[in-house]
């Protein structure tokens, strides 16, 4: 009876593994977390309350759909350790339970209707694509952390430069340091800067360098280079990714399935000699 079980057990992870697998169940479950996402856009228009009833009738069932998604994937796995070890499954799993929590008319209802907005981001966890975009990104934080760093570093300097020379022509905008550093931000992404810079100019006419150089080192070096190492990370895990899928034989293996062919030759000459 235990061995018919297992069969049975085991069909049916076979089963939901296929499922799990299907491309159009794939876009199907895509499909939902975009009405979802609909959903809750839809909740922050003045409705009328009839209207109300069927968008909470509707997210009820995204979220036992979500439920059922998430226990097909769970059953599929073969070893149920493994489903947790996965950041994005122990993400989906917290979101469908804390959307499962009836807490509409409680003090928590407003937590509900954040996590039910956070729904969204489970298109990320299905789409392994955009997996791939947010892993490379993570992994690139590191790495554009020193750029920061360096960044902030230009920033304080050119600050303390401007606070210093043009702190008499406008202290709006270059009182002190930390305002000179938004100011700067506000040059960096050019909204209105040539106005900030031509005032300065009236007084000191060769201020154009300190804009022009504060750009040239900010928008386009800096910038360069973290696009640079995001690319550089994005490659290396579009290649690891590709390798888990497509794993190359180790050189074991290899001596290993050498090994069983003399066997074969050797057997296959042997009955020929008799």
């Amino acid at each position: 009876m235990e061995t018919i079980t297992e069969q049975q057990a085991q069909g049916l992870q076979a089963k939901f593994l296929r499922l799990r697998s299907n491309k159009a169940f794939e876009l199907f479950v895509v499909g939902v977390i975009i009405f979802s996402a609909l959903v809750v856009g839809a909740k922050t228009y003045d409705l009328p309350p009839y209207v109300l009833s069927i968008v909470a009738w509707l997210d009820l069932a995204v979220t036992l759909f979500f439920l059922s998604e998430i226990s097909i994937r769970f059953i599929a796995e073969h070893r149920k350790r493994d489903f947790f070890k996965s950041g994005w499954n122990l993400f989906d799993t917290l979101i469908v339970i804390i959307s499962l929590v009836p807490i509409q008319d409680s003090e928590m209802a407003l937590l509900g209707r954040l996590v039910r907005i956070f729904r969204v981001l489970r298109m990320v966890s299905v789409i392994p694509e955009l997996r791939l975009l947010l892993n490379s990104l993570i992994k690139a934080l590191p790495q554009l952390g020193y750029v920061l760093l360096l960044m902030f570093i230009i920033f304080y300097i050119y600050a303390a430069i401007g606070a210093t020379l043009f702190h008499e022509i406008n202290p709006v905008l270059w009182g002190d340091i930390s305002i000179a550093m938004l100011t700067l931000f506000r040059v960096m992404t050019f909204e209105d800067w040539t106005d900030v810079m031509y005032e300065t100019m009236d007084v000191y006419g060769i201020s154009w360098l300190f804009y022009l150089s504060f750009i040239f080192l900010t928008a386009f070096a800096f910038l360069n280079m973290v696009i640079g190492i995001v690319v550089g990370v994005m490659d290396a895990e579009h290649k690891r990714m590709e390798q888990e899928l497509h794993p190359e034989p180790s050189l074991s293996e290899l001596q290993q399935e050498i090994r069983e062919l003399k066997a074969m030759v050797g057997a296959m000459s042997t009955r020929e000699k008799h």
